[in-house]
């Protein structure tokens, strides 16, 4: 087994690791969430944003972002096969749609959230956080959730792809 192919399985399983935990999170911990209170959500959500921060959250989603990269370099030849294209688009959504859409916007609402001090607030303020914050980070992790899994198919396409087959 070359390190190109360790690479690209490794790619697979982080890009697959985001792509389940996106998914996980908008068909299960999001609906079980809008049925509690503005404040058990306020409390849980600033709970589990604080709590996923941590080495293997990090590494799987840091290190897909310079994994896809590195196989489609690894892949670069003059013929351009399949598998190069197959692994730049998984690289370009994944960047673009995982890592973009956290960074610059999942991210400041998370900030913003943490920032809320839900102990000192009346139940109107807890009301309207909560409501500045649920239906905006589910609809960006809604695009999140799409990008991963669309990288996630790629990579594993691109995986079972030989190597050296053309684009027609």
């Amino acid at each position: 087994m070359t390190v190109s192919t360790i690479l690209l399985v490794i790619a697979v399983l982080t890009t697959g690791l985001m792509a389940g935990l996106f998914s996980a999170w908008s068909y299960a911990v999001s609906p079980g969430l809008a049925r509690v209170q503005d404040i058990e959500f306020i409390a849980s959500m600033q709970a589990m944003n604080r709590a996923i921060l941590n080495p293997v959250f990090l590494s799987c989603f840091l290190g897909t972002a310079l994994l896809l990269p590195l196989d489609v370099y690894l892949q670069y030849r003059s013929s351009l096969p399949v598998r190069f294209w197959l692994l730049l688009a998984a690289a370009v959504l994944y960047i673009v749609g995982v890592i973009g859409i956290t960074m610059g916007g999942n991210v400041p609402l998370n900030e913003a959230l943490d920032a809320f001090r839900l102990e000192a607030a009346s139940p109107e303020e807890i009301a309207r956080q909560r409501e500045a914050f649920e239906g905006p980070w589910n609809r960006l992790n809604a695009l999140r959730t799409v990008a991963s899994l669309l990288a996630f198919v790629l990579t594993v396409v691109a995986c079972v792809m030989p190597g050296e087959q053309e684009v027609a």
